[in-house]
């Protein structure tokens, strides 16, 4: 006489026990708020003059998500055009909050002008986008800025930030994919770094050159050599120039 078992049908999950990876550990399920959409900006700072440029690609890894995503912004001003503003910000790294930066900055510096009846100074705008960063700082701006202007003796003006609100003033600056590629030119070019008299090289004194601020003909040429050489070099950065 055959023998029937009956065998009860158990489910291959259980709702007790985490689900296991193949070496046996616990998988984890979790969100990360931040991606990187690529591309490149540049500031530098002249006599009488700021030149902020940046290329217009956005990535996401390995694809293109748009030709033309802008990364300079300008600030206050008159109007949605921002009509009479001497203020730009540039912001690359997560175009999202870029955006939100952006548009925040901007309503402080236009609030600044409605109840002071005047323009906010470069200076005290790039205190103010500090401020912003740094109370940001346990849930951080995914951005490097730098922000351009002029300043009130009618110089350039230049301030690059870190994610968190730190800050400084100098000639020239590159951020985002290509930096690495372009800060060494500008180092080179415009910071005159490892740069010597000709002729003082001789011997143990060696005479520094020293930076001077550059004609605008002389860095708008710069900028465009610089995105040239990082165009060829680096696939996040490319299809348009914003200057």
């Amino acid at each position: 006489m055959a023998a029937h078992v009956l065998h009860s049908e158990q489910p291959a999950f259980s709702f007790q026990q985490a689900p296991q990876t193949a070496a046996g550990q616990p998988t984890q399920h979790s969100f990360y708020p931040y991606t990187d959409n690529g591309g490149s900006t540049l500031g530098i700072s002249g006599d009488g003059f700021t030149i902020l440029a940046g290329d217009t690609r956005l990535t996401s890894g390995y694809n293109i998500l748009t030709r033309y995503a802008p990364k300079l912004f300008r600030i206050g001003g008159h109007g949605p055009e921002h009509e009479g503003s001497k203020i730009v910000l540039s912001v690359v790294g997560f175009a999202a909050d870029g955006r939100a930066l952006q548009e925040r900055l901007d309503t402080v510096c236009k609030m600044y002008q409605y109840q002071h009846g005047k323009e906010i100074s470069v200076h005290a705008c790039a205190q103010r986008l500090s401020h912003i960063l740094y109370n940001k700082r346990f849930f951080p701006y995914y951005v490097q800025a730098i922000l351009g202007g002029i300043d009130e003796e009618g110089q350039g003006a230049l301030y690059s930030y870190d994610p968190v609100g730190s800050y400084e003033r100098e000639y020239c600056r590159a951020a985002g994919a290509a930096s690495s590629l372009i800060m060494p030119f500008l180092d080179n070019q415009v910071n005159l770094k490892n740069m010597y008299e000709p002729g003082s090289v001789q011997g143990l004194e060696k005479k520094q050159l020293v930076p001077k601020p550059l004609d605008r003909q002389t860095t708008e040429q710069l900028v465009r050599d610089a995105f040239s050489s990082a165009v060829e070099r680096h696939i996040e950065v490319g299809d348009g120039l914003q200057m």
